[in-house]
């Protein structure tokens, strides 16, 4: 078969701009067949872009032999343009279809493919993702894409509007960013280099300059954990502002939550209503519970958790049914938290870090940071680290550190509280865990 080429042709209309009040106008649309009917006089094509699908309609009576020879050859994924006129019809749900005057044929596909994109067919997991390319064609990962898209949008124009700078912090680094062994190590022209887990280091001394900065970008973890919520490379949105506290910055991020939420639902109705999904967008100030309501909490449910430790999976699970949208949990035991996290003055046992909760899933962790050298030190020899391989850290420290706060976002496991998505590897473009490396 021979292919044919764009030339002079320009999308004029996505499938969505088509509407019945353009009947009898020209349209040129580009895209994808995901299905097509044959009822003999008539042939069926659903055309599907990036934002939904249109119903091409071929009368072999009335068109032309070459569009009848197109619509012959095509099949189920074949790339194609249509250049037609748009008829206002009561028979399709958005009440028009597409009559081609021409259509063009720019690839082929295999007859045979993985998985139905359709999803009349489902499949599970695993097999869609060794397909991830086609499987990102669905109806359903699109809208949880434009939705993310939408998410990241609203999360940069919120930050941008009180004074946040927008920073890009290494990749590859020279020790642990926050001690532990989760690290992948690289050769870096002959001496050992890591990538980095997140950008905490980097984003605390940039507050002496830039005061407050945040950063959207991969960050990595050797994590050995198999879990839904769990990955190797994931994207952190994380802020960090000097002069502030850990009040300062969870009621700024309470704000943020409720602006995602509030624009998710605006500007993604027809993603949401694709998902079956819902978002309620939440009032604040959010529900504030201490470390050790929560182990109360906990305890009248049948669930011991010992003082100090953090708290497990299935404990959390409960939690999440007792407290069933978002919430913080703060007062940590300052021996669970990292070492840059801020004992508080009048108990030094307990901690100014909190996390961010969304029923049972941590969506946010963040704190006052400590802001004295000799303090930082301490904490490190007490986590097990040499001050030592910190030495470009801890200098900054001499300059004049100014008190300061900030938190970390998980954007995939913020897509899943804005999609209904119980699996993070369904909201990650292209999984990375302890078993998968491809596609």
């Amino acid at each position: 078969m021979e292919l044919d080429s764009i030339g002079d042709w320009r999308r004029t209309h996505y499938s969505v701009d088509v509407k019945p009040e353009m009947d009898g106008r020209e349209v040129t649309l580009f895209g994808w067949v995901q299905e097509i009917r044959d009822l003999g006089a008539i042939r069926f094509v659903i055309l599907q872009d990036r934002e939904g699908t249109v119903q091409i309609i071929v009368l072999r009576k009335k068109a032309s032999s070459k569009v009848l020879s197109k619509s012959d050859a095509l099949q189920k994924r074949y790339s194609i343009g249509v250049r037609g006129v748009v008829k206002k019809t009561t028979i399709t749900p958005r009440g028009i279809e597409v009559i081609p005057n021409e259509i063009r044929i720019f690839s082929a596909a295999e007859s045979s493919l993985p998985i139905d994109i359709t999803g009349k067919t489902p499949a599970n997991l695993e097999v869609r993702l060794d397909a991830r390319a086609l499987d990102l064609c669905r109806e359903d990962n699109i809208s949880i894409f434009k939705i993310q898209h939408t998410a990241v949008g609203a999360i940069r124009g919120f930050l941008f509007e009180r004074g946040f700078l927008e920073v890009h912090t290494p990749r590859m680094i020279a020790s642990a960013t926050e001690g532990g062994a989760e690290l992948f190590s690289v050769d870096y022209f002959g001496r050992k280099a890591f990538l980095a887990q997140s950008p905490q280091l980097y984003k605390e001394q940039l507050v002496m300059s830039l005061e407050r900065v945040f950063e959207i970008g991969p960050f990595f973890r050797a994590e050995e954990s198999h879990t839904r919520r769990h990955l190797s490379e994931f994207v952190s949105i994380d802020i960090e502002q000097a002069f502030a506290d850990a009040d300062g910055v969870m009621q700024l991020l309470e704000q943020l939550m409720q602006h995602i939420c509030r624009v998710a639902n605006e500007k993604c109705p027809k993603e949401l209503a694709t998902l079956k999904y819902s978002i309620k967008v939440p009032e604040i100030p959010f529900k504030r519970l201490t470390y050790d309501e929560v182990l109360s909490d906990l305890k009248r449910e049948g669930v011991e958790v010992p003082w100090g430790e953090d708290i497990p999976t299935p404990a959390l699970r409960t939690l999440g049914k007792i407290h069933p949208y978002f919430y913080y949990i703060t007062d940590w035991p300052t021996s669970s938290r990292a070492f840059y996290i801020q004992p508080r003055r009048d108990n030094p046992d307990l901690c100014e870090g909190f996390d961010l909760m969304w029923r049972w899933v941590e969506l946010v962790s963040g704190g006052t940071r400590i802001a004295f050298r000799e303090l930082l030190m301490k904490r490190l020899r007490e986590k097990g680290l040499n001050p030592e391989s910190f030495k470009y850290h801890l200098q900054a420290f001499d300059y004049g550190m100014p008190p300061h706060a900030g938190w970390a976002i998980g954007l995939e496991r913020l897509t899943m509280m804005l999609t209904g998505k119980k699996n993070i590897r369904e909201v990650t473009l292209y999984p990375r865990d302890k078993f998968r490396l491809t596609p």
